[in-house]
């Protein structure tokens, strides 16, 4: 018991420590500060080893703050040795009529990647600023922003907070958060991953989501909608839009849907429910049941099939057939497609 006692409190210990540890990372000064006039309309930073951060503001002018630390997190680097190892690295931040430009190149000829270092650019700007950025080494960070934004990062998450305009971010080894973003009237909201899960809520506009590696959860959004993974699983709630939802590796949940439904998965089971239904309600899945609830006061064409498929016993204005494994008619005269398929699993309407 002791023993348990004891190693509970080194890992509070080591968990504590570790916590400072980034905490004062996240606060450490930076290395060096600049401050830009003038109207400023765009930012481009490309960095190899670090994070970049965009936060807009009301103010007309600009600063831009670099953070260099050691790629070893655990190795703690004074100024004299810092200002060794950049002689291996081009740095830039300069203006270029309206541009803010930030970049961090390592020299092609670094052999040593212990001596590599990690330089991040936190930019503070106006709001109406349109981004270009890249990174191979860290996350990406957009707040208080309307413009275009592209970004890109090999190796670090992507957030993006209070963001209006088109948008398109990628990264291939992180998460994807975003809450407050407006996509553009002409564009999309646009955010790939190939190695972590989507979050998004309280947004709208047309917002196009891929993931290869992780799940999707999506909440109070308004907009037409396009989310897929191929590694787990689709969850939303309070969504109002046309939704296409496809998932390889898990289920399908998504609740207060109003609009026309596309949803499909090989590995899981679909469970939905409609406020209000669009245009067309397609549900289907290869490893499943199906549930729905959905008004259905409407005129709609069934195409129900599965193992076994329940419908209301009250549907007094349908005509057609219903078997133990096939329902299909009209429903109020028909109208609105509703084709549900479980080709291992039953479905269940209401």
């Amino acid at each position: 018991m002791k023993r348990n006692q004891f190693l509970l409190t080194l890992l509070s210990v080591s968990t504590l420590s570790l916590a400072s540890l980034a905490q004062n990372r996240d606060n450490d000064t930076p290395y060096q500060t600049k401050a830009f006039s003038g109207n400023i309309k765009a930012v481009r930073a490309e960095t190899s080893g670090g994070s970049l951060t965009v936060e807009g503001g009301t103010d007309m002018n600009a600063k831009v703050e670099m953070y260099v630390r050691a790629n070893n997190w655990n190795d703690r680097l004074d100024k004299g040795e810092i200002e060794d190892r950049l002689k291996d690295y081009d740095i830039s931040i300069a203006q270029e009529g309206s541009t803010i430009v930030a970049t961090a190149k390592r020299h092609s000829n670094l052999t040593n990647w212990k001596n590599s270092l990690s330089i991040s650019f936190k930019f503070y700007t106006p709001r109406q600023v349109t981004t270009d950025l890249r990174t191979s080494g860290g996350s990406i960070h957009l707040a208080s922003l309307s413009g275009t934004q592209k970004f890109r990062t090999s190796g670090g998450s992507l957030h993006l907070d209070d963001v209006d305009g088109d948008i398109n971010g990628q990264t291939s080894g992180g998460s994807i958060h975003f809450a407050g973003c407006q996509a553009g009237t002409s564009g999309y909201l646009d955010l790939q991953t190939s190695g972590g899960s989507i979050e998004g809520k309280s947004s709208t506009g047309k917002m196009h989501l891929v993931t290869s590696g992780g799940s999707i959860r999506l909440t109070d959004l308004k907009g037409d909608i396009d989310a897929r993974t191929s590694g787990g699983s689709i969850q939303g709630e309070s969504i109002e839009g046309d939704i296409k939802a496809s998932t390889s590796g898990g289920g399908v949940r998504l609740a207060n849907v109003a609009g026309s439904l596309d949803a499909s998965t090989s590995a899981g089971s679909v469970d939905v429910s409609l406020t209000k239904v669009g245009e067309y309600v397609r549900l289907n899945t290869s490893a499943g049941s199906i549930h729905v609830r959905m008004p259905l006061n409407k005129g709609m064409d069934l195409n129900l099939r599965g193992n076994r498929v329940s419908i209301p016993d009250n549907l007094s204005r349908f005509e057609g057939n219903i078997e133990k494994d096939r329902v299909r008619g009209k429903l109020n005269g028909g109208g609105i497609p509703v084709e549900i398929a479980a080709s291992a699993g039953s479905v269940s309407l209401n």
